[in-house]
């Protein structure tokens, strides 16, 4: 082995309290994760700023984005579980090269993900909107940051075999750092400031390429001179097939699950636009998104601090800490989601403000908030186990359950109640697909602990 003695020893996933394990890893991610975040919001709101049909371009083009953050995030999830609990199993040799093969999945999928974004933008937009102005920015916007996609691979994956050692810290600063980069390059780009020319919604576009680059090389670093628990050894390297095998066999359906995301949205969109003929319906919708991920984030923040405890300690056989983890978790999970809900109820116009929204958005956006909102608490609860269950290696569980929320549920339902109650029904749709979604994670969630948890030693 060519790891020292001190880092053979078991890291502090195995021995420092639960309670205070979870908030130190968890805090960094969820300040990153939340600028993130942040700087999604800021994207759209300086895109506001141009016009309407701007706004509605970049919208129509999230689940391209959420898509290309699937796939690198399914990737990662697979390589975190599998790394932490290689670790916690004290084989390091295993854990360096599931790290090495990190990187060579995250290149390769990169290179094959911004040729079919590049040459499939045109139809994409074509499906979705007859507006001219619409159409041609969002294959422009799409063709940016589909095409120069390297950046967002190689960031999540740096961040997250840091986040596998427990070093979450250094994941606040390389994402951290990304988002500021966007943040203040957005309004240089979209509007031409100093030297600057004026670019538009491709400026938007190339400010969040510029801060994932940016954010992807201080990785990196962080990775080469501070993650000394696993080494990156590419001189005779040969990918393994046995190994990507075992990484997928945890990342498709992780894959799966946040893609289908891209399809709901996609699917909504066609419902507010075309079968309801609203496209300020459709940038509500958008903008909900947006606003949506200031509060999911910290649960995702939660939930990647999370699953290399569980996946570390379920190698050690610690069940006491395992079960402590999901509780505590649970617990943060539901006082966030508590807090979106009185947001979403006693302040949705100055939210939607922040938009440049319109009388006729506020007329939409208001009602629209409110009643999606009544679904998180139950929403944060299962995101919270369905991560459990992905980190025990049973991810194919919890891709079950998103397809039935997001596909089998809730594009139906909304369908139906577009016809029949034309927006509001929309809304309601994800209070009944958080209902059928929760059921169902309940039913896994009691499967796995009395297989897989309960049997483990104290």
């Amino acid at each position: 082995m060519e790891n020292s003695n001190s880092q053979i020893k078991e890291n502090k996933m195995g021995t420092m309290p639960v309670g205070k394990l979870l908030f130190t890893m968890a805090l960094p991610i969820i300040i990153s994760m939340l600028i993130q975040a942040l700087y999604n919001v800021v994207d759209s709101m300086y895109v506001s700023q141009i016009n309407e049909n701007a706004l509605t371009a970049v919208s129509l083009i999230f689940p391209i984005q959420n898509l290309i953050i699937a796939i690198a995030s399914g990737t990662a999830v697979g390589v975190n579980a599998l790394l932490s609990r290689s670790l916690g199993e004290k084989n390091f040799e295993k854990a360096n090269t599931i790290a090495s093969h990190a990187v060579f999945l995250a290149i390769a999928s990169s290179i094959i993900v911004a040729v079919i974004m590049w040459a499939l933008a045109p139809l994409f937009m074509h499906v979705q909107t007859s507006n001219a102005e619409i159409y041609e920015d969002g294959v422009i916007y799409m063709r940016i940051v589909g095409g120069i996609n390297i950046g967002i691979f190689l960031q999540i994956t740096m961040e997250r075999l840091l986040t596998s050692t427990g070093k979450t810290l250094c994941t606040m600063l390389s994402q951290g750092t990304g988002a500021i980069i966007n943040i203040i390059m957005d309004p240089v780009l979209i509007f031409g400031l100093g030297p600057f020319p004026e670019m538009g919604v491709a400026g938007a576009a190339a400010a969040t390429i510029l801060g994932q680059c940016i954010a992807a090389c201080l990785g990196i670093a962080m990775n080469l001179r501070l993650n000394k628990e696993i080494k990156f050894n590419f001189k005779n390297f040969r990918p393994d097939g046995k190994l990507i095998g075992e990484i997928y066999s945890i990342a498709v359906p992780s894959i799966v699950m946040i893609s289908i995301g891209s399809v709901m949205t996609f699917c909504m969109n066609l419902i507010l636009i075309r079968l309801l003929e609203s496209s300020t319906a459709a940038a509500v919708f958008g903008v909900y998104f947006k606003i949506n991920s200031m509060i999911f984030m910290p649960i995702f923040g939660l939930n990647n601090a999370m699953v290399p405890i569980i996946a570390f300690n379920y190698g050690a056989k610690h069940r006491s800490r395992i079960v402590k983890t999901v509780r505590i978790s649970v617990t943060y999970a539901v006082i966030l989601m508590a807090v979106g809900i009185a947001l979403f109820w006693l302040i949705p116009d100055k939210l939607l403000a922040i938009f440049n929204a319109s009388e006729n958005m506020l007329a939409i956006g208001i009602p629209a908030l409110r009643i999606i909102s009544l679904s998180y608490i139950l929403a944060g609860f299962s995101i919270v186990i369905g991560s459990v269950m992905q980190a025990l290696g049973k991810a194919f569980y919890t891709m079950i359950v998103s397809i039935a929320r997001q596909l089998i549920i809730l594009i139906p339902s909304a369908f139906i109640l577009a016809l029949i109650f034309k927006l509001d029904g929309v809304w309601w749709s994800y209070n009944i697909a958080e209902i059928g979604s929760f059921i169902i994670t309940m039913f896994f969630y009691r499967k796995i602990k009395k297989n897989m948890i309960d049997p483990l030693p104290e």
